[in-house]
């Protein structure tokens, strides 16, 4: 586990956080969903109001209006299209009030244009993050959950290829931490060990105190 808390310390308390906004990420096939609905279930049982909400399905209902069917057909738009759905997805996002939010995204999309931040600075600056979560694994780990997933369209990538977006990954989420200027948490999800990556979430969201 790595964690950065340089820029935004927090405060000993006696309360739940109130209203911490959360971006949750990883990149495909690392099991962030599971780790992220599982959180939020227990996060509500000891009473810290929580919700989830996922960057891509918001896309995706507006992507319908341009007669996009799944998730994964959203790739293969142009960079522009996809930058205009982002804005409409953040700002949806940023009426939510009074609960913990759970902001379940990506660091980058692999487009054919190149790889598209998840989170450029535009959208940062909607979301006003409080912390963020990079959920990871082995690339060997990750490779073995996406041939078995056949629920998704996804891209085929090798083990290498897995590993040079972990790579990646790790470098956008301690930049979008200095832009930010909030935390940032990698917590692994390895196998047999989903309880664990489980339990760091809801205890990062049980972190007595106040943002400054």
């Amino acid at each position: 586990m790595f964690t950065c808390q340089n820029w935004r310390p927090y405060l000993a308390g006696n309360n739940i956080h109130s209203n911490a906004r959360v971006v949750v990420v990883g990149v495909p096939g690392v099991g962030k969903t599971t780790v992220i609905t599982q959180a939020a279930e227990q996060l509500n049982q000891i009473g810290s109001k929580t919700q989830v909400m996922v960057f891509g399905s918001l896309m995706l209902d507006e992507a319908k209006k341009m007669s996009i069917g799944e998730r994964d057909e959203m790739r293969k738009l142009s960079v522009t299209a996809q930058r205009q759905l982002q804005v409409m997805a953040a700002k949806r996002i940023s009426t939510v009030q009074g609960v913990n939010l759970i902001i379940d995204t990506h660091l980058f999309i692999n487009t054919r244009e190149g790889r598209y931040p998840g989170m450029p600075r535009n959208l940062l600056d909607i979301l006003s993050p409080t912390h963020l979560v990079m959920i990871s694994a082995d690339p060997e780990e990750i490779f073995a959950r996406r041939m078995q997933d056949n629920t998704r369209n996804r891209d085929l990538i090798s083990i290498d290829g897995i590993k040079n977006d972990l790579e990646v990954a790790i470098s956008m989420i301690a930049t979008t931490s200095v832009l930010t200027g909030s935390p940032f948490r990698i917590i692994f999800n390895h196998r047999d060990k989903l309880q664990d990556a489980v339990s760091e979430v809801v205890e990062l969201l049980s972190i007595k105190g106040e943002r400054n």
